[in-house]
């Protein structure tokens, strides 16, 4: 690894000016192209402290031997180039979209001198439009339907060949699928003519054919040539059987393509539906690794480069509008780039309110699936699971298989209501069985230090007192024979439910929710039991950092160490666990009322005193004779209700509080 040190610029010989910088390995090969607004100021920021820098960045700083720039005169320039440059060297810690291939694709490939129609999965090429994408069942039935009507050659190079070397066209030329240009049935330049109609069709103007086919079929029957007629009926039919497949979701002149971002701190993914004439015409997704510090304005950016940027696919595929998520900082410039692709303006919006906003909304939660479901795939893999758990061994160096893993997270709203879950994962799975819930009050909910000692001191310690009690009755007489009892029994009773398992089993590894402070609040509270073969490790929400006890800098895990997915997703998983709890709690807290105390004052009797008296505060004022006027309050009643507040017992119980509907804050009355 070299030193950031050793190929760091003078601070005066870079420029102030707009540019695109490029680092390079020893070998001269790009790893990293960037651009900034000012070199000087853009390029400091990764020598100034690179013990400070993001993972993938501090590994990206660290694996150059130099950096170049070049000034170039606008930020507009400086689009253009860096993209320029990431296609030519592809640089390996760019933001790369790794396109979602579950579903394929309907292409033609308008590259070829007949172009052709085919499903394609994978990597796209030049010179091919794209639509899609589709499920395997729909997208075979689209382009059966469709080349009833457009009967563009869909025949692989071979067949072409055989069919041009024999003279006879293949069987999809006999049933007027094909129109076959192998044999010279239609010139070139009118395949050609079809292939374009197919595309447009695909496009979004569907109703400039079935217009067109309409007039055509009334000219046939003015002609009284009702064969002809009939042929284009079932054209008009079969393109509106396409046509309506896809869902109107805005106004018809609506050309737009929608993107939405669901992201972690690691990775996230890409939703787009592709909105023409109204209509959903075709949707993509990726999933992207992070790089740097990226925000959301820098990942769509990059986004809108890679999607637009491929050279021959943006023709026919750019809209008016492209809606987003967030504003990129350089939008105008952005704006500016596409439109000089597309040849005509391309407005960038974020949709606030309405139709569009709701379509977001649908993309956004589309992005929250695919994200969830990358990571459920990677979790599910064995291969990966294994993986994770020995590279979380070697880094950590730790002498025991991770069999067993415990992750402890704390949840609270200003220190009130605070809770603490347990989540179990057991090679590399969880087992919510084994999930447990604390609720933490008093001295140990000062902060969340205090909660975490208080926790792991109280888990450890019931783990101690069942390894004792086992140990004792071990050696009472007889204890065999009685586990050999109970066993036989067992495989006889299949009605009574078998007690729940207890903690007398230890975690190897016990990683918290948060940096130093947390992990040496839960070293100190095993050292204070006794408990020696137990590691704690921290896992800090921020950078991904990984903390050990006593320790005064953390374990870095490269970003696609799949130790580090795992230790993210324990942590999630605690998160939502502990959160979860939390909201149960504070749900109860707040229908607590001072009236619940009272002996004899039951559910229908409170809601009387306060359908009368309006508030508590009305009810701890009123005299005994008031207080009985109420439906279902006699006298002796009314008199421990008033003996219950003027003795003070109140003081336990509270109003029910409510809340600022503004803030969320609970107010206390």
């Amino acid at each position: 690894m070299a030193d950031p040190a050793s190929y760091r610029p003078q601070t005066g010989e870079i420029p102030t000016n707009p540019g695109v910088y490029r680092f390079r390995d020893p070998h001269g090969r790009v790893i990293y192209v960037g651009k900034a607004k000012s070199l000087r100021s853009r390029l400091n920021s990764y020598f100034a402290n690179p013990g400070g820098l993001l993972p993938k960045t501090y590994a990206m700083v660290h694996a150059a031997s130099s950096v170049e720039w070049t000034v170039v005169g606008s930020e507009l320039e400086s689009l253009q180039l860096e993209y320029t440059w990431i296609k030519e060297f592809k640089p390996r810690f760019n933001v790369v979209f790794r396109d979602d291939k579950t579903y394929p694709y309907l292409a033609v490939t308008m590259g070829e001198k007949f172009p052709r129609v085919q499903v394609l999965r994978g990597e796209r090429r030049k010179g091919t439009r794209y639509f899609g994408p589709y499920t395997a069942g729909a997208i075979r039935e689209t382009m059966d339907t469709l080349l009833r009507v457009f009967p563009v050659r869909s025949c692989s190079p071979g067949v072409l060949k055989r069919a041009q070397a024999s003279g006879r066209p293949c069987l999809l030329g006999y049933i007027d699928k094909c129109a076959a240009p192998c044999v010279g049935r239609v010139t070139p330049e009118e395949h050609r003519a079809l292939a374009e109609d197919f595309c447009s069709f695909m496009g979004g103007e569907a109703k400039r054919f079935i217009g067109r086919l309409e007039k055509d079929m009334a000219a046939a029957v003015a002609e009284l040539d009702y064969e002809r007629a009939a042929r284009v009926r079932d054209d008009i039919i079969a393109l509106r059987k396409v046509f309506e497949r896809n869902a109107v979701v805005l106004a018809e002149d609506t050309d737009a393509d929608v993107f939405a971002l669901h992201e972690d701190e690691l990775e996230a993914a890409v939703q787009v539906f592709h909105v023409r004439g109204g209509r959903v015409r075709g949707q993509r997704g990726w999933v992207v690794e992070k790089v740097e510090d990226f925000t959301t304005p820098d990942l769509v950016e990059h986004l809108l480069q890679q999607v637009y940027g491929e050279e021959g696919e943006t023709q026919g595929r750019l809209p008016r509008e492209v809606l987003v998520p967030e504003e990129p900082s350089n939008a105008a410039e952005l704006a500016q780039w596409l439109a000089g692709l597309r040849g005509a303006k391309v407005d960038i919006r974020v949709p606030r309110r309405g139709d569009k906003a709701a379509l977001m909304s649908t993309v956004r939660e589309n992005a929250e699936h695919a994200l969830k479901l990358h990571k459920s795939r990677r979790a599910g893999d064995l291969t990966n699971r294994s993986l994770a758990l020995q590279e979380l061994q070697e880094a950590l160096d730790l002498p025991v298989a991770l069999l067993r893993i415990e992750c402890f997270d704390i949840s609270h709203v200003q220190g009130t209501n605070v809770v603490a879950s347990m989540v179990v994962v057991e090679d590399g799975l969880p087992k919510k069985s084994d999930y447990r819930k604390f609720s933490i009050t008093g001295a140990a909910a000062v902060d969340d230090t205090a909660a975490m000692h208080d926790v792991l001191t109280r888990r450890f310690r019931n783990y101690l007192q069942e390894k004792s009690a086992q140990a004792e009755a071990a050696r009472l007489p007889g204890h065999q024979a009685a586990l050999e009892a109970v066993a036989v029994a067992s495989m006889h009773d299949t009605t009574t439910p078998a007690p729940r398992a207890k903690f007398a089993y230890p975690p190897n590894l016990v990683v918290v929710d948060g940096g130093k402070p947390q992990v040496n609040a839960a070293a100190r509270a095993l050292a204070e039991l006794g408990i020696d073969d137990v590691y704690v490790v921290g896992l800090a929400k921020r950078l991904e950092e990984v903390w050990l006890p006593d320790s005064d800098f953390p374990v870095i895990l490269p970003r696609t160490s799949e130790g580090l997915y795992l230790l993210q997703r324990i942590r999630d998983e605690a998160h939502r666990f502990a959160i979860t709890f939390h909201r149960q709690k504070r749900g109860k807290a707040m229908t607590v009322s001072a009236l619940d105390s009272v002996p004899g004052l039951g559910e229908a009797k409170r809601k009387a005193l306060l359908a009368q008296f309006g508030s508590v505060k009305s009810i701890r004022t009123a005299s005994a004779a008031e207080l009985a006027t109420a439906k279902g309050i006699g006298p002796s009643l009314a008199d421990a209700i008033v003996s219950h507040f003027s003795n003070g017992s109140a003081a336990s119980g509270a109003e029910a509080p409510s809340i600022n509907m503004t803030t969320g804050e609970i107010i206390e009355t």
